[in-house]
């Protein structure tokens, strides 16, 4: 309020009309007025009144100013970093539960799913699948070449770039290579959904598609694919799909002067023997081929 001479004055009815109107107009007279009617509960109201306009003014004078804290942005920032670091890890930790498997070049690879099912895969391929939804949904994702012994159980499902198969339980080779896709089937029943349609395999039936051309295919008897048994075989296979099958058992680069690559090859080359898997191809097709550092050079025959 005013100073100590001002409230005396009010508390002795000393003030004029102007100093009582201000004085109404203040925030200090109702606190003034509590004062006034505690202090003449008691007999000795000029000490009371005293004490009462001190403790008034400690209360004023204690009041103390709020403190302002600056924030810390690079402490806010690092805790922020961290706070992210750590539930991106956390996440990864508990819902990403992929499991793959890969094969390089003239690399085959056996593995066992969680549920006992066997896949094994051809050189250059890649399979994936959840481990933490294999109890409630058997999906595989393949890029490349595998042959699968599936184990009775919900469905089983391979999923390539072309298409997808599906199995209860049974033996069947899928490859799914640039510009080829063959499901084989060797026993069970295996059913492959190729664009709009469904295809129902039985043993000994082959569905392929070739350039974007499904393809007739013979019945075999065969009771695995030729490859498990280190060697590949083609039946009127076109021979880029041939020569790209090379590359990957053998690890080399094959280039072509003059050759029709697109003319079918019938027969097979061992994983053994690179020179005797060479011939084995060139021959029958009447092609020569000649060694250039790391390069493989086919050519026709009688041609230099």
């Amino acid at each position: 309020m005013k100073n100590e001479k001002e409230i005396l004055k009010w508390f002795n009815n000393e003030l004029s009309g102007k100093e009582i109107e201000d004085l109404k107009r203040s925030e200090d007279l109702q606190t003034l007025e509590k004062i006034n009617h505690y202090a003449s509960q008691f007999e000795a109201p000029e000490v009371d009144i005293r004490a009462a306009l001190e403790a008034f003014e400690a209360r004023n004078h204690s009041k103390k100013e709020p403190k302002i804290r600056t924030l810390n942005y690079k402490v806010f920032y690092r805790v922020a970093a961290l706070l992210a670091i750590v539930s991106a890890s956390a996440y990864l930790l508990f819902s990403n539960s992929i499991t793959s498997f890969e094969t390089s070049t003239a690399q085959t690879k056996s593995v066992t799913l969680p549920d006992h099912s066997e896949a094994i895969l051809n050189s250059v391929s890649k399979l994936s699948f959840n481990e933490k939804k294999w109890a409630v949904k058997r999906d595989l994702t393949l890029e490349g070449e595998a042959f699968f012994r599936v184990r009775k159980g919900q469905a089983f499902t391979v999923s390539t770039a072309s298409g997808t198969v599906k199995v209860l339980g049974t033996q069947f080779n899928v490859k799914r290579r640039k510009n080829y896709f063959e499901v084989t089937c060797y026993q069970g029943l295996v059913r492959v959904d190729y664009k709009q349609a469904a295809i129902k395999l039985p043993p000994g039936k082959t569905f392929r598609v070739i350039n974007g051309t499904i393809e007739e295919v013979e019945n075999f008897k065969a009771k695995k694919p030729s490859w498990l048994e280190q060697e590949s075989s083609f039946d009127k296979i076109p021979l880029d799909q041939v020569i790209a099958e090379l590359e990957r058992q053998y690890d080399i680069k094959i280039k072509t002067e003059g050759v029709d690559t697109s003319k079918l090859f019938t027969g097979s080359f061992s994983h053994a023997n690179k020179q005797i898997a060479l011939q084995a191809v060139t021959i029958p097709l009447k092609l020569s081929y000649r060694v250039e550092g790391k390069t493989i050079i086919f050519y026709n025959y009688g041609v230099k």
